[in-house]
């Protein structure tokens, strides 16, 4: 009696433990919570990754399930690196997240929760509901044109717009100033795929509001 008593003790114990940790886990997904694993991080660092800034990076996406891989940038477009601007959604929720404070030429292994990826409908090849993960390598951070500082800085005759010579010139000055200046192509790639994105009414200059989207007041 005593025995089965215990046991009973137990199971009801075990199956707390169990229905805790569903709900931890459900709380995690839903919190959103973003695994890193620095993979390699050089020892100088001239620049951390914050949001608006652009970056220029390598990514591979696998699923956490089992491990087959959906996406590589290597292959991907040529096989260039992507440029994109950090935090503005122009890449999934979990990977604005997971880039943050990253430095030039760091590796990290980014686990990423289904709500912050590909969501309960998924996204062919991926699954719905699927936790996927990224392994990054970045190759470039500078201060992108989401910044307010930098709106300032480009804006040169103080209209609230900018045009693509204000963005080029500022792209340029940037580079240059990391040590790392450019042919005028690669500039040109940049500002094409800056203005594909942000000048919403197609009409060749990018306007504060087009620009603010954060919504700050600072504009």
């Amino acid at each position: 009696m005593m025995w089965r008593s215990v046991s009973c003790t137990l199971c009801l114990f075990v199956f707390s433990q169990l229905s805790l940790w569903c709900v931890l886990a459900t709380s995690a997904e839903l919190d959103g919570e973003v695994q890193i694993e620095v993979l390699f991080k050089p020892e100088e660092c001239t620049q951390k990754s914050k949001r608006g800034d652009l970056m220029n990076v390598h990514y591979d996406g696998f699923l956490a399930q089992d491990g087959s891989q959906f996406y590589c940038s290597r292959s991907d477009k040529a096989g260039h690196p992507q440029w994109f601007v950090l935090g503005v959604g122009q890449v999934i929720k979990g990977l604005d997240k997971g880039m943050e404070d990253m430095c030039p030429g760091e590796k990290r292994k980014i686990t990423i929760p289904s709500v912050l990826a590909f969501g309960a409908t998924g996204k062919d090849p991926v699954p719905p509901n699927a936790t996927v993960v990224f392994e990054v390598e970045v190759y470039s951070v500078s201060r992108g044109p989401r910044s307010m500082e930098a709106f300032g800085q480009m804006d040169l005759d103080r209209d609230r717009s900018l045009t693509k010579a204000e963005v080029k010139a500022y792209l340029k000055v940037e580079y240059e100033k990391s040590g790392k200046p450019r042919d005028d192509p690669f500039y040109e790639k940049i500002m094409a795929d800056i203005f594909r994105k942000s000048d919403q009414d197609s009409d060749g200059l990018i306007s504060a509001k087009e620009y603010n989207i954060y919504e700050h007041d600072e504009l």
